[in-house]
């Protein structure tokens, strides 16, 4: 996992993580803005982007690393953390092993409920369909179904030639079993739920059950939005939420 850093370290410290198939350029405009007011650090996930030759593991093992670094650079604990769908799950899992680590936690699109059938589905049809990535028509339906902006097709589209085929089979199959743990209850932070009016109903059923477990949490349900679509395509919006639950 590579760690980007922006801002003045003496600032409160806020990490962001990028969803899958994206790299830290997906958070640009969110950095710009924080970094005036926050020490912002931006991990990228293995057999992602710069940490492509990493091969990804798991979400435990990403949650593993990102907790190294909060307790070697960061004291062990951090003023927020927020994550978009796997990287909104490392963030689910990092609360769930340490109840303290953080004052606010943000979880953008965290699937919490096993997808039935995925191992058996996932490795055969990655063996069969890994080649489209490289096809720009098929990574132009892959951004748009990811709400990455048009700004960021070109990078998005170089960054996916980029990704392991294991990465890949592992990222989505982590992705599809991961399953919420009763620890996360006892989180001190403060948590900020979102998820988009549009997603599928088992993102909604996810992140009513993150709200259900977590006591004190916020739910957001973005009206009229997809999975991403309010960080990625609307980050003022997203901002203006993140500084309401700071109360800036």
């Amino acid at each position: 996992m590579i760690f980007k850093e922006a801002g003045q370290n003496n600032f409160p410290t806020m990490i962001f993580i990028h969803g899958g198939g994206l790299s830290d350029w997906s958070l640009i405009p969110i950095v710009d803005e924080f970094q005036k007011k926050f020490h912002v650090i931006t991990p990228i996930i293995d057999g992602h982007g710069e940490a492509a030759a990493e091969t990804f593991t798991s979400i435990p093992d990403s949650a593993a690393k990102l907790i190294h670094f909060i307790d070697t650079q960061c004291n062990g604990q951090v003023f927020a953390i927020a994550g978009l769908s796997i990287g909104a799950q490392i963030v689910t899992e990092v609360l769930s092993q340490r109840n303290d680590i953080t004052q606010y936690a943000i979880i953008e699109s965290a699937l919490v409920y096993p997808i039935t059938g995925i191992t058996n589905f996932t490795v055969p049809s990655y063996q069969i369909f890994y080649g489209l990535i490289r096809q720009r028509w098929f990574s132009k339906l892959q951004a748009k179904s990811l709400c990455v902006p048009n700004n960021m097709l070109e990078i998005y589209y170089n960054d996916s030639m980029k990704m392991s085929k294991q990465s890949l089979i592992n990222i989505t199959l982590s992705n599809g079993t991961y399953h919420l743990k009763e620890s996360i209850s006892s989180t001190k932070a403060k948590v900020l739920i979102i998820v988009g009016e549009k997603e599928i109903s088992v993102m909604q059923k996810s992140a009513k059950r993150l709200h259900k477990e977590i006591s004190g949490s916020e739910l957001y349900i973005a009206p009229g939005m997809r999975h991403g679509e309010i960080s990625l395509k609307y980050p003022q919006k997203y901002m203006e939420l993140l500084e309401k639950l700071f109360k800036l």
